[in-house]
């Protein structure tokens, strides 16, 4: 099956992940598929929340927060702040981001601190929770590496890492990675989060047309574990600085900022 950028069923569009995008936090990165751009950072604070103190929880906490430009999409949206409150898609994605990061992590090592990860989408063209989960991942790794220099490689903080990646039915028909104009149109839409090691951490799956079959999403799910093993080795390819994947050639050639199935890191 073609779509309507030229990209197989099985493709996902180029990733590109730009390391230390901002100078403040701690670590930051640049996080794009395809047209899709969120800068994700980490940052820590002493001290963690109320109710841990009040229940004397040991150990430490980590947080998410997530936005979007009001230029971010196609028609301007609202800026959250005019209105005096966030909406309930802004606060579902980022207690999705979070319960999803703290998933793999040994809170009790951060000791009495907070990690607040920060996702920004700066362009939306589908997939933002995707790209904020996959690129918050990284920049968390980064930050702890800095923050905790000798820790042991047996009992890391981040016992590993985590991506994200949407599969949907589209015409009929099982695709990874919608884009926008897919994900409008998608019969089925489903956001899958899995660990390096291939464990499923969170999938959210809604039949926004038709109810869909068994057969069905056994395809999505087949397509979502092979396509999130590509984009973890990118992901760990920035983390360590040292690229070890070649890429593949995409059949289109008029596919634009696209691109190739694999991208690109700029250390």
């Amino acid at each position: 099956m073609k779509r309507f950028d030229g990209r197989t069923a099985d493709q996902f569009r180029k990733v590109k992940i730009t390391k230390n995008y901002l100078e403040h936090p701690t670590a930051s990165v640049l996080m794009e598929i395809g047209k899709t751009k969120v800068i994700c950072s980490a940052s820590i604070e002493k001290g963690v929340p109320g109710w841990m103190r009040a229940q004397r929880v040991a150990g430490g906490w980590l947080t998410a927060e997530y936005g979007m430009l009001p230029s971010s999409t196609h028609s301007r949206m609202r800026r959250e702040s005019t209105s005096g409150k966030q909406g309930g898609r802004t606060v579902e994605i980022q207690r999705l981001i979070g319960r999803s990061l703290r998933s793999v992590v040994d809170l009790k090592a951060l000791g009495q601190n907070t990690i607040y990860l920060d996702c920004d989408v700066i362009d939306a063209d589908g997939g933002t929770r995707c790209a904020s989960i996959t690129g918050a991942s990284v920049a968390l790794q980064m930050a702890l590496k800095k923050l905790f220099p000798r820790q042991d490689p047996k009992k890391p903080i981040m016992r590993e890492g985590i991506s994200a990646i949407s599969v949907g039915i589209v015409a009929g028909k099982p695709v990874l990675d919608l884009c926008y104009e897919e994900d409008s149109k998608a019969d089925v839409d489903m956001n899958v989060i899995m660990t390096d090691s291939g464990k499923f951490v969170e999938i959210q799956g809604t039949a926004e047309e038709q109810p869909f079959s068994y057969e069905e999403m056994e395809q999505m799910f087949g397509l979502a574990r092979n396509g999130l093993k590509k984009i973890c080795e990118i992901q760990k390819e920035a983390v360590s600085g040292k690229k070890k994947h070649k890429g593949e050639k995409h059949p289109s050639k008029n596919l634009g900022s696209l691109g190739d199935v694999l991208g690109d890191v700029e250390l």
